[in-house]
């Protein structure tokens, strides 16, 4: 089987992208072929830069590649503006094209929202219209899709994966942490991240875990939101928080991420806006304990799991996260029980799923007929996975 994703790809830094490469490498794992279009700037194996944001041309261009890769299966990973202006109307154009020829499109919506903008939601009713079936992460995603628009195509429901990994030793030792109780923020700095809320409660959190240090490792794009991580680190300095807060800059490449993860007791998730988050899945993968927001995706994942607790007050922020760094038993009773939802939704798991999608799409030209592919890696040495 040919799978031709169409996301945006490492070394650009983007969630998707991740996201992308993680599914992207585990499909491949079980012998399927890969091909990735995506912006310029991407690199790796089978991965082919194909347009840049700002073209006026990028449906023709992806289908040019469509037409020679030849793929059984077309699948977009969807973020609004990632296909142009108009918040990324283009996409629309290619998913006519790749029917018009005949060829199964998946698309994974990345962002579905009650309150989506007039643009976005026209955008996404054609989506709905022209894909072939279309992928959320939650639940609750298909229900708004269900309740909201018209669906007459197949949504299916696969959580987003988790790495599976194991935690770095001594990595508070590695930060100059050691002895400390670490409360830590992470992901893109953005207002919506409400990293500010964890800030301002930090006085009482010291108050009861005097060994209490919040670890930083928040970054923005390209200046983007710098105004926000300026005011952010002004509330800092003027709170007389300097001896309780750890600051760390840098690209954050992923071993590095995964430091900085193993050395956390307890993550705050204070979002004011968001849906499954990549952080989260990045935390369950060192099996860190969560408090984070009322958001539906996190209060679902906390139900579900049991790894943390999410807040609706203040009060809660600063109990639950308290809770979590003085009893140690409840962190890793909360540890274990990570560990073994991982095991449900490890990216080799998801990575299944997808493909059975795949084979479920693909139509038969006559009675009888048998869908036939040979991986190259079966004689090559290569373990695989069938």
């Amino acid at each position: 089987m040919r799978i031709t994703y169409v996301s945006t790809y490492p070394p650009t830094e983007c969630g998707i992208a991740t996201y992308t490469q993680y599914l992207s490498n585990s499909v491949a794992n079980y012998g399927k072929e890969i091909r990735v279009l995506a912006q310029i700037g991407a690199k790796g194996n089978h991965v082919f830069e194909t347009y840049a944001p700002h073209d006026k041309d990028i449906a023709a261009k992806l289908f040019f590649h469509v037409e020679r890769h030849s793929p059984d299966i077309v699948h977009v990973e969807h973020e609004f503006g990632l296909f142009g202006d108009q918040r990324g109307v283009q996409i629309v154009e290619f998913l006519i094209r790749c029917q018009l020829a005949d060829t199964p499109v998946v698309v994974t919506l990345h962002t579905v929202f009650e309150d989506l903008k007039y643009e976005e939601k026209n955008i996404l009713q054609h989506i709905l219209n022209f894909s072939t079936a279309i992928v959320v992460h939650e639940s609750f995603q298909k229900e708004i899709l269900l309740q909201t628009y018209e669906c007459p195509k197949p949504i299916v429901v696969i959580p987003h994966g988790v790495r599976e990994v194991e935690r770095v030793k001594h990595a508070k030792n590695l930060l100059g942490l050691e002895g400390k109780q670490v409360l830590l923020l992470a992901g893109y700095m953005r207002s919506t991240k409400n990293f500010e809320k964890i800030i301002k409660l930090m006085p009482q959190l010291i108050e009861r875990n005097k060994d209490l240090v919040l670890l930083m490792a928040s970054r923005t794009r390209i200046n983007e939101h710098s105004m926000y991580k300026e005011k952010l680190y002004r509330e800092i300095d003027q709170m007389g928080l300097k001896e309780h807060v750890k600051i760390l800059y840098g690209k954050f490449p992923q071993y590095t991420l995964d430091t900085i993860l193993s050395a956390a007791d307890v993550m705050a998730l204070p979002y004011s806006k968001g849906a499954q988050s990549g952080v989260l899945a990045q935390a369950a993968a060192m099996l860190l304990p969560v408090v984070t927001s009322e958001l539906m995706s996190f209060k679902n994942w906390i139900n579900e799991v049991r790894g943390g607790f999410y807040a609706s007050s203040d009060d809660e922020y600063v109990s639950h996260i308290s809770h979590l760094l003085q009893d140690d038993d409840l962190r890793t009773e909360f540890q274990n029980n990570i560990r073994e939802n991982n095991k449900k939704i490890s990216w080799t798991n998801i990575a299944s799923r997808h493909i059975k999608l795949y084979r479920n799409l693909l139509k038969s030209p006559v009675a009888g007929a048998q869908f036939y592919f040979r991986s190259e890696s079966i004689n090559s040495g290569k373990e695989i996975l069938l």
